[in-house]
């Protein structure tokens, strides 16, 4: 059996080796306890809520309590199976129906994950000859459900560009990040391009155009509004269906936290909608927000639905409590103090860089006032910095290549409702810190490098 294994296991371990080599290999660790919290997605810190909490253990206590009844099939433990087959119940469905009426839309089919949602919703509905468009930094599961999807094209659009005009017109509203010139061409350049093909133009090609309500790794938003009107310029037959993952801005964007799409009204010109219940919500799973049509078809066919357990009623639970308590406004302080501290964090961030005026390899803050509690913090150190921060107790993440395009590496900071201004003072304190060895080790390697280049030089020179 070892010797079996052991060529596998070799040409593992060199692959292992090499990324670790580039400075590229994950590894699982735990944050400490202790430490301040500016890493996790919990926008709204509901995960440790104490009403939330409470809220929770009295549905489960009651379910217990059902469960013991003779002849029950209720449990708060596994759910039995598949929603096709043991897994499904009228409280999944009447969760549906209300997270369906909360986010302003016809129906609503839970899945196991936001990943899974993206994977199967893709896998399934572009029929052979469609074409999918999306955001060249479109997240992870949105590739993998174009990757196994029948779509006969797959083209990606410079992020964040409507068109070339538009976006300088609105530039003000950005956030500039290191200099990276895309491939890409904008969106409107690509619907123009393909609706010059005769099937698309008679509609007879669906075409399907994925974005995010919220980006998580440059916490930037979209111009949604400009896609919808250069949509429904560039495809007039109406084979046009825009796809949002709302994972992020759901919680944070819209009135009681319903997402972008409601913030700005497009609940009818948005086709579909992605909702992740792990990171404003502070629970886990999915749910696609669409049409009834579309509900039945992704029962029939996405396989990421058909065949995986449903989740638990723990799960559940979990995410009706926090829709009751979205819905109730219970929330909306917490929005607020989000918003507050996300102009907060922008000011004394921007204070210190222009104090600091580093350069901008070593660390760039922007400008432009931060909408999102995603905050990224440019370098091309960024786990030397993250680290240092980590050592100071405060946990945030360095962010590289290729989860970000190589050259636009950050530490990212996320904020939190329950994060306050002090603790905020205190990180930026140890980027001051790190900035200010960096400036001096970059400049003593700069010193002695002029000195090593000088001495080789008088060597260089012939003897008179």
């Amino acid at each position: 059996m070892t010797e079996n294994r052991g060529q596998l296991e070799s040409i593992l371990g060199a692959l292992l080796a090499r990324r670790k080599s580039q400075s590229k290999l994950r590894m699982l660790n735990i944050a400490p306890g202790s430490s301040v919290d500016f890493s996790s997605n919990g926008y709204l810190s509901l995960s440790t809520n104490l009403a939330v909490q409470k809220a929770l253990l009295c549905r489960l206590e009651a379910q217990v309590a059902e469960s013991n009844s003779p002849g029950s099939r209720k449990s708060i433990l596994g759910s039995g199976g598949s929603r096709l087959l043991d897994g499904n119940s009228s409280f999944a469905e009447a969760l549906e129906a209300k997270i369906a009426n909360f986010h302003k839309s016809e129906a609503a089919l839970l899945f196991t994950s936001a990943y899974d949602a993206n994977t199967g919703l893709l896998g399934c509905v572009p029929q052979p000859g469609d074409v999918i468009v999306y955001d060249e930094l479109i997240h992870a599961s949105v590739h993998e459900g174009m990757r196994i999807s029948r779509a006969a094209k797959r083209i990606p659009f410079a992020h964040d560009s409507v068109s070339a005009t538009h976006y300088s017109q609105n530039a003000g509203n950005r956030i500039k990040k290191p200099s990276r010139q895309s491939k890409n061409q904008g969106l409107d350049d690509v619907l123009k391009q393909l609706s010059s093909d005769e099937r698309v133009a008679r509609g007879k090609t669906n075409v399907f155009i994925c974005v995010e309500g919220l980006y998580s790794m440059d916490g930037d938003i979209p111009l949604l509004e400009d896609i919808v009107k250069a949509v429904d310029r560039r495809l007039p037959s109406r084979n046009g269906y825009i796809i949002v993952d709302e994972a992020h801005s759901v919680g944070t964007f819209g009135d009681k936290g319903r997402g972008l799409v409601c913030q700005l009204g497009l609940e009818d010109r948005v086709w579909a909608r992605v909702i992740g219940f792990g990171k404003a919500l502070g629970c886990a799973g999915g749910v696609v927000l669409c049409s009834s049509t579309t509900r039945s078809y992704l029962i029939n066919y996405a396989r990421s639905l058909i065949y995986t357990t449903s989740m638990a009623f723990t799960s559940l639970a979990s995410i009706d409590v926090v829709y009751d308590y979205l819905i109730s406004g219970q929330s909306d302080l917490s929005r607020h103090n989000l918003e507050a501290l996300i102009r907060y964090t922008h000011r004394q961030l921007y204070a210190l860089y222009t104090h600091l005026h580093p350069d901008r390899s070593i660390l760039h803050v922007d400008e432009t006032p931060f909408r999102s509690p995603i905050i990224p913090i440019f370098t091309i150190y960024p786990r030397d910095l993250a680290g240092h921060c980590q050592r100071s107790g405060f946990m945030v993440r360095p962010i590289v290549a290729p989860t970000v395009p190589a050259g636009s590496e950050r530490v990212r900071v996320c904020l939190h409702s329950a994060n306050t201004k002090e603790q905020v003072d205190g990180l930026c304190t140890a980027i001051e810190v790190w900035v200010q060895s960096r400036v001096v080790a970059t400049s003593e390697t700069r010193d002695n490098y002029l000195e090593a280049t000088n001495v080789l030089t008088k060597q260089d020179k012939p003897q008179l």
